[in-house]
């Protein structure tokens, strides 16, 4: 019997490849550790992003192209989950704790941001992160509905806040400190103080993701999340309808202008089946997001449905991914956020904490 080899193991791995990271698993840099012991190899892989269920699947295509291989009798694979902190805009430092803030934006409303910003965060928390949502709309606030989460939170120290918590989820919002029903009348320099004290007045802990849910435009709120707040990347949610996609490339084109990374578009209501008969129907037109994100050169997310089941839970305070965690509506929204995290991985990483600081006395 020949003995195995590194280069014939690494043959192997070159020809798998990492579903959301795109890339065969060597190039993709995710092969930290292979071991050859006579016809046994051990291999472990650290996905970079939370990949959820697909890191058994990994490991077990991983393990059978393995032992496929003429010479192995036996291959044990491990798949580990290692999130790591990656680069901001050049004028900013992350906050400590949070690896990385991602905005979720539309140029209009009505198009769905909210709910699919809650969904994927719970997407991330069920694949294995921890993940905190600040709702940036002041004027509108819907997480604390979304999240089925009522009361204030609490402050210790009579300083800081400690963020409410529901299905795994930190969240903090304006709509924690007011009734759900009274209008914030404010001007613009009052709406901007009180998103950066909700975002550094929060005791937020240890996080791997912090989603920002956006109001919709490109007003105050979205100039001071690109110069005051350390943000790792964006996603665009738009409808496929023109009117839609002109407000989505405006925000599109801000996050560009201001060096934010747009990590992808997310088509929402791209298609209604009745119920009834199951006639499938494009309502809002057919493709918009899909040619927004090949024209803008970036990557396309995915779609989601016109369903009314994903705006009842929304409103129950039981969002899809919680309420029917298994069902095909809760995959979709788990497919993105798999690619959203996905690309992220790809991009620079942030290496500051890894230098020391260096003062120069006089002496």
């Amino acid at each position: 019997m020949s003995e195995v080899t590194r280069e014939q193991v690494d043959a192997v791995l070159q020809s798998i490849q990492e579903r959301y990271l795109e890339k065969d698993l060597v190039a993709a840099n995710i092969v930290k550790d292979v071991d050859i012991k006579g016809d046994t190899v051990f291999v472990r892989l650290e996905q970079n992003y939370p990949a959820g269920g697909y890191r058994d699947e990994l490991a077990d295509e991983v393990k059978a192209k393995l032992e496929a291989e003429a010479g192995i009798s036996k291959a044990e694979v491990t798949v580990e989950q290692k999130i790591a902190a990656h680069t901001v805009q050049k004028s900013l430092k992350r906050i400590e704790g949070i690896k990385n803030i991602i905005a979720v934006a539309s140029g209009k409303g009505g198009v769905g941001k909210s709910t699919t910003s809650v969904n994927i965060a719970l997407a991330l928390a069920a694949d294995g992160a921890s993940v905190g949502m600040l709702d940036a709309d002041i004027y509108g606030p819907s997480q604390p509905r979304m999240l089925g989460i009522s009361g204030q939170p609490e402050s210790p120290d009579g300083k800081t806040l400690e963020p409410m918590v529901n299905y795994d989820i930190k969240a903090m919002s304006i709509g924690f400190l007011v009734e759900e029903d009274t209008p914030m009348i404010w001007r613009g320099p009052m709406v901007t103080q009180a998103l950066e004290q909700l975002l550094n007045d929060t005791n937020w802990g240890e996080l791997d993701y912090l989603i920002v849910d956006l109001p919709p435009g490109t007003g105050d709120t979205q100039l001071t999340l690109s110069q005051k707040i350390p943000v790792s990347g964006a996603v665009i949610v738009t409808t496929p309808q023109d009117i839609a996609l002109l407000d989505a490339r405006k925000g599109l084109k801000m996050f560009e202008k201001v060096e934010v990374p747009v990590l992808g578009v997310v088509e929402n209501m791209s298609i209604h089946i009745c119920s009834e008969c199951g006639h499938a129907e494009h309502i809002f037109g057919e493709g918009g997001g899909k040619r927004m994100a090949d024209e803008s050169d970036v990557d396309y997310l995915g779609a989601l449905p016109l369903d009314y089941t994903i705006c009842q839970q929304a409103d129950e305070g039981r969002p899809t991914v919680v309420a029917d965690p298994d069902g095909k509506i809760s995959e979709l929204y788990k497919e993105i956020s798999r690619k959203m995290s996905a690309r992220l991985a790809s991009k620079g990483k942030d290496y500051s904490t890894k230098f020391p600081n260096i003062v120069i006395q006089n002496t």
